[in-house]
């Protein structure tokens, strides 16, 4: 019997996320959807990919051109959407083009930061649970083992993954670079918009160990603090408390400069030459960058940040494309096998 694969799909770029939201698959429900494909007419073999960013649906089948539309019918039913919703949002690839789009995805070169390595992980637990529910085969068995096999390899000897490529990820690799590490350190986001949310997030995980939140809406400001076991302060709280502080994350919407020399210099007194960060990532700024030449004061902007992830994609690029390379040899040797 001569069988096909097929991968059906869409990803952040060719549906919104009011779209890929509904084709989300939660841990107790996949062994279910898996149970529901691997039932559809046509189907062998079956593998289902779901992040934030991607629904896919792997396929060993014997009839090529009629899977798609079973695919398609298993998608309808199983997510509750209406084909109609959806069908302009799905990309089809089919035998070559899906081996090569299954290395692509797997390695982090189809994904919106390129070269992220979540996405290795999804697709293995993806794969281990379609293996345990034995909707997997001969060929799944081979082929999804090879894929999570070359991105180990793309990892380790490109670099892809290295470096920071968002701008939140670069204020703390600029962080380490000043501390070396975050534990016992003491992290103050000034106003509490996503972007300091977020690089707060980062510093968290890199063990930082107290955070204070100062925000002129209370409500907001204690919202913030809570998600990290933080202080919810008034910003003039936060002005008498800068002394405390090795790292500010400052991002208000305000019109002039939220701190100024005489402030810093003041906290600096107090903190007896011990370094302190700053990322100022508001535009309008709101940290006076004259603050940048009082020792031991390291001022960082938007700019600053930006010209570091910029340099990072350019390296990432460069190494995506060895990648390309590796995995068009790797498709090769799966044809061959």
């Amino acid at each position: 019997m001569h069988v096909h694969l097929i991968v059906v799909g869409l990803n952040y770029r060719t549906a919104p996320v009011a779209i890929r939201e509904r084709f989300a698959l939660g841990e107790t429900d996949a062994p279910q959807a898996l149970q529901s494909l691997r039932g559809t007419t046509s189907i062998l073999e079956g593998v289902i990919v779901a992040t934030c960013n991607r629904t896919e649906v792997y396929a060993v089948v014997d009839r090529l051109h009629l899977c798609g539309h079973y695919i398609r019918n298993f998608m309808e039913n199983w997510f509750q959407v209406p084909r109609l919703e959806f069908n302009q949002h799905l990309y089809m690839y089919e035998d070559d083009r899906a081996i090569e789009h299954l290395f692509r995805v797997t390695c982090g070169l189809d994904s919106m930061v390129v070269g992220e390595t979540q996405i290795l992980g999804q697709v293995r637990d993806a794969f281990l649970l379609a293996q345990q529910r034995q909707a997997t085969g001969t060929i799944f068995n081979q082929l999804f083992k090879q894929a999570i096999t070359v991105a180990k390899r793309a990892h380790a000897e490109t670099g892809i993954a290295d470096n920071a490529v968002s701008v939140s990820y670069a204020a703390v690799e600029l962080g380490k670079r000043i501390f070396g590490r975050f534990d016992e350190k003491t992290v103050m986001i000034v106003g509490a918009g996503k972007m300091s949310e977020l690089t707060a997030r980062h510093l968290h995980a890199n063990g930082a160990a107290r955070i204070f939140v100062a925000g002129r809406t209370a409500e907001r400001t204690s919202e913030l603090a809570d998600k990290f076991a933080g202080t919810a302060l008034s910003m003039e709280e936060a002005m008498n408390r800068l002394h405390e502080t090795d790292i500010v994350i400052s991002s208000t919407g305000a019109e002039g400069f939220v701190l100024n020399r005489p402030m810093l210099e003041s906290a600096m007194a107090r903190r007896r030459k011990k370094p302190i960060f700053l990322i100022d990532i508001a535009v309008p700024r709101d940290i006076d960058p004259a603050c940048g030449s009082i020792p031991n004061v390291f001022l960082y902007d938007i700019d600053d940040l930006e010209g570091i992830v910029e340099g990072n994609m350019a390296s990432r690029r460069e190494a995506a494309a060895v990648v390309e390379k590796m995995i068009e040899a790797e498709r090769q040797a799966y044809r061959d096998w």
